[in-house]
């Protein structure tokens, strides 16, 4: 009983998977902003070439 308990009270004060969760939570959150990023660039980009398709239509007319 003695030894479960040590091993117990061992086993809560183990830090040594903190600092994996640490960078795993820093990892998501760069990944999101990447994506928000992303998506917003994709719609400049498309707007763009919209503009581009339009003045070549017209300069083909």
């Amino acid at each position: 009983m003695h030894t479960l308990r040590l091993k117990s009270q061992q086993l809560l004060a183990d830090e040594s998977g903190q600092d994996l969760i640490e960078y795993a939570l820093i990892a998501a959150l760069v990944g999101l902003a990447a994506v928000a990023t992303l998506k917003s660039l994709a719609t400049t980009i498309q707007n763009v070439f919209s503009a581009i398709q339009t003045k070549l239509d017209s300069a083909i007319s």
